[in-house]
């Protein structure tokens, strides 16, 4: 009788045991599922970050060149995506910044007239849409699409967390091809050196792309004349050449403040 007792419970606590682990196993399960199926961008921002070759991808680089052609020449702007140092070329001065101090160099006692604190990353998050909207700090919100030339183009709010930036009241407006989910345009606003938040969007259009080391990058885009918050007709086009897109980091010396600069407080 002791034997069969002893053979009953042994029993009862085999089975327990293995009822426990199947419970651990399938919390387990539904956690790692859970954990790796949940993004921390809106369905919407991510399915133009897709379109475009994943933030992921994007996330894996760290160093970006691009050269524009500009009246005076050749305009070359070089940044580490992670410290978002940049140096910027051009044949009167050199603008750089290496994380912490911006600094310009005129050449050929040249004076440089423009506003370098404005300046500074400003074609740079132009050019690495939509990306750059995968920022820490950003806010999503769905809004009403825009509708152009009888295309309706869905559209996400973009605002930034207080203390984000240099302008946190910047806002822009993202639009983008619902079959294919490539942005197709830019409203922004400018606040720099404002009080407040602007209401004026002007606006960029994206639908000329070239593919750079797996990530779909503007080769062109489109400033467009604007009228109550709406684009009207192109203005003018500016033209991205020699691109670089690398997994490696650019040699930081190439930000380092160098002798005769002037610092930009």
């Amino acid at each position: 009788m002791k034997k069969i007792i002893y053979s009953l419970l042994l029993i009862i606590l085999i089975s327990a045991c293995k009822n426990e682990k199947k419970t651990e196993s399938t919390i387990i399960d539904q956690v790692t599922k859970e954990d790796i199926t949940t993004s921390i961008y809106p369905v919407s921002i991510t399915k133009v970050f897709n379109a475009h070759g994943g933030i992921d991808t994007w996330n894996a680089m760290q160093m970006l060149s691009f050269t524009m052609e500009k009246p005076n020449g050749r305009e070359v702007t070089t940044l580490n995506l992670k410290t978002r140092a940049e140096v910027i070329e051009t044949p009167d001065y050199v603008m750089g910044y290496d994380g912490s101090t911006q600094w310009v160099l005129e050449k050929d006692n040249t004076p440089f007239e423009g506003n370098a604190k404005f300046y500074k990353g400003l074609m740079f998050y132009f050019y690495a849409m939509p990306f750059v909207l995968g920022d820490d700090g950003i806010m999503y919100e769905e809004i009403e699409p825009l509708t152009f030339e009888g295309k309706s183009y869905p559209g996400i709010l973009i605002s930034y967390e207080s203390g984000i930036g240099v302008s946190p009241d910047d806002q822009y407006k993202i639009y983008y091809d619902e079959t294919t989910g490539e942005m197709a345009w830019l409203g922004y606003t400018v606040t720099f050196g404002k009080d407040e938040k602007s209401k004026d969007f002007h606006f960029i259009r994206y639908n000329n792309w070239q593919t750079i080391n797996g990530l779909k990058l503007p080769k062109s885009v489109d400033w467009y004349k604007y009228e109550n918050n709406l684009p009207t007709e192109k203005r003018n086009t500016v033209e991205f050449i020699d691109v670089v897109l690398s997994e490696k980091a650019p040699d930081a010396s190439i930000f380092e403040l160098p002798e005769g600069a002037t610092i930009v407080k």
